[in-house]
């Protein structure tokens, strides 16, 4: 079973958005207040949007369709390929190619290219080729599977998308859309949610926010014949932080005298703070887990259990 915790929120930073004056409008329902000029991220929705997600991908492989991951910034490639790869499914990092999907006919053209080349350097025609000959079409699989390496297996269009930063890959959003085929999506602060099927209000510039997300995405996948589904756990409990989810969601279960921890000393703990006057772009990804944040987590969440 796939296990979700308050704390795993908190620790990744999921609750920050962006400075104030780069919100967008229509994420204002998912935002609850605004600290030191940062936008602050209610997660109980989050956590409902998390679940509406993981239901729907679920779904969608029990179907027999597939999952195609996008995250081509620089923070979300290495999460998007690893956790795509760990549950068998397809993935753009590099790049997104206009037509992607509305001309997926000449995109399986690229792979079949991508494909002969890889055979042509394994039976030995390379052999019987200049060196000038062998460098070109070395070159051409390279560029190849750069793009389209994740998506070489591909033999039709996937049931449905996970998309990390929908700004950045709006091109995606728009040939989804145009298909028909539905969208997760993780929607920060200055993104616009209205176009998302499944939107997941979070901070999609920090690594363990990303990694956190793609990893319950691919979990979806993993368990899509698993009855149970995805556990939420909304309390903080005071247990080894060394602990693995599942003993976590196991000793939560059971232990009936379980010490709730002071959420306000657990943000002041986990949570990290961006400088007011700092640009939240993807310089500063990193170095935002670095500073420290007062926030009144009272008056954000109110009481987890509501």
């Amino acid at each position: 079973m796939a296990v979700v915790t308050m704390k795993n929120l908190l620790e990744s930073g999921v609750h920050f958005g962006h400075q104030v004056k780069r919100w967008d409008p229509r994420m204002k329902k998912f935002i609850f207040a605004e600290r030191n000029g940062i936008h602050i991220i209610d997660l109980q929705k989050t956590i409902q949007a998390i679940k509406d997600a993981y239901d729907a991908v679920r779904k969608t492989v029990a179907a027999g369709k597939s999952v195609l991951f996008v995250g081509t910034k620089k923070q979300a490639q290495q999460a998007v390929q690893k956790e795509a790869e760990r549950c068998g499914m397809y993935y753009i990092n590099n790049r997104w190619l206009g037509g992607m999907l509305t001309n997926f006919s000449t995109i399986k053209k690229s792979l079949l290219r991508l494909k002969k080349l890889e055979k042509m350097e394994i039976d030995g025609t390379f052999e019987n080729l200049t060196k000038k000959e062998i460098a070109a079409l070395g070159k051409e699989r390279a560029k190849l599977q750069k793009n389209l390496g994740g998506i070489k297996e591909m033999k039709e269009l996937p049931g449905i998308l996970f998309i990390i930063d929908t700004r950045m890959e709006a091109i995606a959003v728009a040939e989804a859309k145009r298909m028909g085929i539905p969208i997760v999506a993780v929607v920060d602060t200055n993104c616009n949610p209205e176009n998302i099927d499944f939107p997941i209000p979070g901070n999609d510039d920090a690594i363990r926010a990303i990694t956190l997300f793609t990893s319950i995405v691919a979990n979806a996948v993993v368990e899509a014949d698993n009855e149970v589904g995805l556990k939420i756990i909304e309390t903080l409990s005071d247990e080894d932080e060394e602990q693995d989810q599942e003993s976590l969601m196991s000793d939560l279960s059971i232990k009936e005298d379980d010490q709730e921890v002071d959420i306000a000393a657990a943000i002041e703990k986990y949570s990290t703070e961006i400088p007011p006057e700092a640009e939240r772009d993807e310089e500063l990804a990193e170095e935002k887990e670095e500073h420290r944040i007062q926030v009144d987590v009272d008056k954000i969440y109110g009481e987890i259990g509501e």
